[in-house]
């Protein structure tokens, strides 16, 4: 993958860096971020000069649409320093393609592709020093669009702010986790924009997941708003059921969204001959497999967590262990995906992306 850097950006560099007060071996997800910050507004119909600033505060007015009525779409990405000091992105042109699909379901502008892409390889190489070396240790990447207009009237935004903040992190997940299969609320519907990386899916969820947090579990398996017996997401990612030794995962819907880790454990996964089936899995069948002995693994996939096992699953006040076998799915596709993503083995599927870093500093 290669993209064309053009685009005379305007570049305030930071005076110092804040990277020596940053302890790296306890980074709490998301509250550390690096010392620059990309911004483009979106003014009389069109994005205006792109600018790398130090990171700071923005300031905003308190009538500002994204505050009411919701218009705000992100991505989640990762950058990764090879064992050669090498910076590596995984599939951004998934995230590109999809941030822009999340932004026309909310009646956003588009952000060009070529802007994107230059934002990314400036911001990482000037941070570059933020990614460090080593099993999880990445930067994560957090583009994302809100509406800047100042009108408290409920129509689309004719103003926007295009952001993206980097986080340096570790391990987002640590352990397996139990999950409740949800039987009443619902993360998304037909119709809705449950597809798309819209931020009011997030807020929708908290909710009932603190609700089965009292009760004991970790996360919860969405199920279909309709009749709360299609099994479709876990938690904030796609989730994959290993049945005997098929992978079972639901298609994409307008409800479910497509996960950039999903398709790759697809792919990898059809690669090596494992029996994937993109279809609808009852929760009936789940427990059946579960009662039989059948069921073998259920896994989370996302670009946060990378998988995340799932250790036992409730449903209908009952609870039910999962037996896994010594060699599971998810550990192996895990370090399949991470072991292209720290560029420890060939790449057969051309996903890494390489960050030129010389070109910038």
């Amino acid at each position: 993958m290669s993209t064309d850097i053009s685009t005379n950006f305007v570049i305030e560099k930071a005076p110092t860096s804040r990277i020596g007060d940053v302890d790296f071996d306890n980074l709490s997800f998301g509250t550390v971020f690096t010392d620059h910050m990309f911004e483009c507004d979106y003014v009389n119909g069109e994005w205006q000069t792109p600018i790398i600033r130090p990171y700071q505060p923005i300031m905003v007015h308190p009538a500002l649409k994204v505050f009411h009525y919701g218009q705000a779409v992100f991505e989640g990405m990762k950058a990764y320093k090879d064992d050669d000091g090498q910076v590596w992105m995984f599939r951004p042109d998934q995230n590109q393609v999809r941030i822009n699909k999340s932004a026309k379901r909310l009646a956003m502008p588009e952000f060009p592709k070529e802007w994107f892409f230059e934002a990314l390889n400036r911001l990482l190489s000037m941070d570059s020093e933020w990614i460090k070396k080593g099993e999880g240790n990445v930067v994560y990447i957090r583009p994302f669009i809100i509406a800047t207009q100042n009108e408290i009237l409920a129509s689309p935004s004719n103003q926007y702010k295009f952001m993206i903040i980097l986080s340096p992190v570790r391990s987002y997940f640590r352990g397996d986790v139990s999950v409740v299969i949800a039987e009443h609320y619902s993360r998304s519907a037909d119709g809705g924009v449950g597809a798309a990386k819209a931020a009011g899916n997030y807020a929708g969820q908290f909710y009932p997941t603190n609700l089965a947090k009292e009760q004991g579990y970790q996360q919860v398996i969405w199920t279909d708003a309709n009749t709360h017996q299609f099994l479709e997401e876990a938690g904030t990612m796609n989730v994959f059921f290993r049945i005997n030794d098929a992978l079972i995962t639901a298609p994409i819907s307008d409800r479910i969204l497509d996960g950039v880790t999903r398709k790759s454990i697809i792919d990898i996964a059809q690669s090596e001959g494992v029996d994937v089936q993109v279809r609808k899995l009852t929760v009936t069948e789940l427990v059946n497999a579960a009662n039989d002995g059948s069921l073998k693994e259920i896994f989370g996939a996302g670009t946060a967590v990378v998988v995340s096992p799932v250790k036992s699953f409730s449903y209908n006040g009952v609870d039910y262990p999962i037996d896994q076998p010594e060699h599971t799915y998810s550990a192996h596709f895990k370090k399949r995906l991470t072991d292209i993503q720290y560029n420890r083995v060939e790449d057969p599927f051309g996903w890494r992306y390489k960050v030129d870093v010389e070109k910038f500093v």
